[in-house]
């Protein structure tokens, strides 16, 4: 019996090691910022958050246009600002988020095509940073409108719990 104990007790350990999130980086030695896969334990704390949209930036500008709302990467810039106090309000940061999934609208700037570096402009300012270096796995793809023409950007985010320490 106590070799059993024993045992469990030198295997405690690696089961705390084994709930955490284990996140696999890009093949080749990639540097782009996102997750190629991410692994969450059995019994882990999800969070899901509704699609957030970002918050309007200029009144003066036409409403419901881009102006009133920003750029792509201003809009990235707020939308991700939002989650993170939203996150926070939670007991979460960026860093526990998972999964991202972001629509992007055509920017009539750009002949209707989506501002995939303005939004990556916006995106690596709060991840794939010294200060937050956990990626999560993401999804980029244009759709055809938002609820407002003037919104640019919509993400939505899933994070996990950490485990409170043992």
């Amino acid at each position: 019996m106590r070799k059993i104990v024993l045992s469990l007790l030198l295997l405690a350990p690696s089961w705390a090691m084994a709930a955490d999130v284990v996140r696999h980086k890009l093949p080749n030695n990639s540097t782009f910022p996102i997750a190629a896969a991410v692994e969450v334990p059995a019994g882990a704390t999800t969070v899901y958050l509704s699609g957030m949209v970002p918050p309007l930036a200029d009144a003066n500008a036409p409403a419901n246009t881009p102006a009133a709302y920003g750029d792509t990467q201003a809009q990235t810039v707020s939308v991700l600002t939002a989650i993170e106090n939203q996150l926070k309000g939670l007991g979460l940061t960026l860093g526990d988020v998972v999964k991202m999934q972001v629509f992007l609208v055509g920017d009539p700037a750009l002949e209707g095509r989506m501002d995939f570096s303005g939004f990556m402009k916006g995106y690596s300012q709060f991840y794939g940073t010294e200060k937050q270096p956990n990626l999560p796995v993401r999804s980029t793809m244009q759709v055809a409108a938002l609820a407002n023409p003037g919104f640019l950007v919509e993400i939505e985010v899933t994070a996990v719990r950490p485990s409170a320490p043992e």
